[in-house]
């Protein structure tokens, strides 16, 4: 156990350690896990530096990013490449924010600093889940997420997505093993941005999950502990000599 690598899963917007919480329960069996906390700061540099320093530094790290964690997890590639020997990206997108993202993202936050900021997540929640889960625990566990991280910390958040870098110039130079997941209905980050990651990194693979909006840890837990299961075990890729 000592020689695998430590997982390192990064948490979307409003998400904590509840997003993880099936995956950490079967994996941590062989794996060392750690949840980053990305609620403290306002830019993704500082996401991804406090989280990898959650790590021992003599640590090889297997990363995983969901939607906003996909973001950090692309600028920790960026910060230490050479600690990160498995990358998973969930949900997310290499691109920045298009003009009308924005627009949508900046009114969210107004209604936020407004004192409306419980009124948020239920704007959020169709867009979350798929349509069979919006109702039910699944539902109720986003919102009370939500309530978690809280108003201050989804303002950070959203400062720190509205000024990322597209990042599509940085995936032909990854050189670990990648997995590329998207669930079926997002409508987040639908699954052609997972494509065009996947078609980015070189020998990247690419799994759809069925029956899950943006957020599969939570919706079809089971499965996506296989996929990082099976990811875990895939042959490293030999070292590269230039």
């Amino acid at each position: 156990m000592s020689r695998d690598p430590v997982l390192l899963l990064l948490p979307g917007l409003l998400c904590d350690q509840r997003l993880w919480r099936d995956q950490v329960a079967t994996l941590g069996a062989t794996h060392r896990c750690v949840v980053a906390d990305l609620t403290q700061d306002a830019t993704l540099p500082a996401m991804a530096a406090r989280a990898l320093a959650a790590v021992p530094a003599a640590a090889p790290i297997a990363l995983v990013g969901l939607s906003m964690g996909g973001y950090v997890a692309m600028e920790a590639m960026r910060q230490a490449p050479g600690r990160i020997v498995r990358l998973a990206l969930m949900d997310t997108s290499a691109r920045a924010d298009t003009p009308e993202q924005a627009r949508r993202r900046r009114g969210l936050l107004a209604l936020s600093r407004s004192g409306q900021f419980r009124g948020v997540t239920p704007r959020l929640l169709p867009q979350l889940l798929h349509p069979d889960n919006l109702a039910g625990p699944l539902g109720e566990a986003v919102r009370d997420m939500a309530e978690r991280v809280g108003r201050d910390a989804f303002a950070r958040q959203q400062q720190a997505i509205l000024a990322r870098r597209d990042s599509r110039a940085l995936l032909p130079g990854i050189a670990v093993p990648t997995l590329v997941a998207v669930g079926e209905a997002d409508v987040l980050t639908p699954p052609d941005l997972a494509e065009e990651i996947a078609s980015l990194i070189p020998g990247a693979r690419l799994h759809r999950i069925p029956r899950t909006g943006h957020l599969p840890p939570m919706e079809e837990p089971e499965a996506v502990t296989a996929l990082l299961h099976e990811w875990l075990d895939a042959a490293p890729f030999p070292p590269q000599h230039g």
